[in-house]
């Protein structure tokens, strides 16, 4: 399966994925014409757009794709909030109901994030078999997982260095509230990794990264240490 990293940040996340035959874009949160150049201004390639939630950080594009020919696929209440439920290429998704896109099986399942109906995906491909397991924005996730291939996982703090940002005054202890309800530490995600089937994994995406709670580095040598395989900051 074939990645390509658009954006990975509070400021905007986008990617795509590709198997050969089918290819989607896991979240639009950037400005349509920065998805654009990033795919070639090949963008009649693209056979759909999930989105895991309505924040712009992952959805910005949502409407100006739907323009362009790109069919949406979220939750109910996500596509309610973005004003796009009644539109022609808005296409629901339904909790743990699988939906066949091209040659993806896109199964969505509930996370726990401050949005309307927030989703994460497990992706398989009936061409490679791969399964790759996407979410973001979520402290935990209360599903397990088999045959995993890829991981593409919020990494977004360390609970170390937030509790020292807020004592030396860096952050607020609301903020910190906020993100520790909402968000993956990197403790979270490693006990998550231990709980699932991991053995035919190949390759880790450690996603939206905050910037001044985390350690790229240190995020990175313990996902490989524990697991083995290839980590992709992104």
């Amino acid at each position: 399966m074939d990645i390509l990293v658009i954006a990975s940040s509070s400021r905007g996340n986008a990617y795509r994925i590709s198997d050969g035959q089918t290819s989607l874009l896991l979240e639009c949160g950037i400005p349509v014409r920065e998805i654009q150049k990033a795919l070639q201004f090949q963008l009649h390639k693209i056979d759909g757009c999930l989105i895991t939630h309505e924040h712009m950080d992952h959805a910005k594009a949502a409407k100006d794709l739907m323009k362009k020919g790109v069919e949406i696929y979220s939750g109910k209440g996500t596509l309610e909030i973005l004003g796009l439920s009644q539109q022609h290429r808005a296409n629901v998704l339904y909790n743990r109901v699988a939906k066949m896109i091209g040659t993806f099986q896109v199964l969505p399942f509930d996370v726990q994030h401050d949005a309307a109906e927030p989703l994460g995906f497990l992706i398989e491909s009936i061409v490679t078999g791969e399964r790759l397991l996407f979410f973001t924005d979520t402290y935990y996730l209360k599903y397990t997982f088999d045959r995993l291939s890829i991981i593409m996982a919020e990494c977004n703090y360390s609970t170390e260095i937030i509790k020292e940002n807020v004592n030396n005054g860096s952050i607020p202890e609301a903020h910190k509230n906020r993100v520790i309800r909402s968000h993956m530490s990197i403790e979270t995600l490693l006990e998550f990794i231990k709980a699932n089937d991991t053995s035919q994994l190949k390759k880790i995406y450690l996603l939206h990264m905050s910037d001044g709670n985390s350690n790229e580095g240190e995020f990175k040598r313990r996902v490989q240490e524990l697991t083995g395989v290839e980590v992709v900051v992104c």
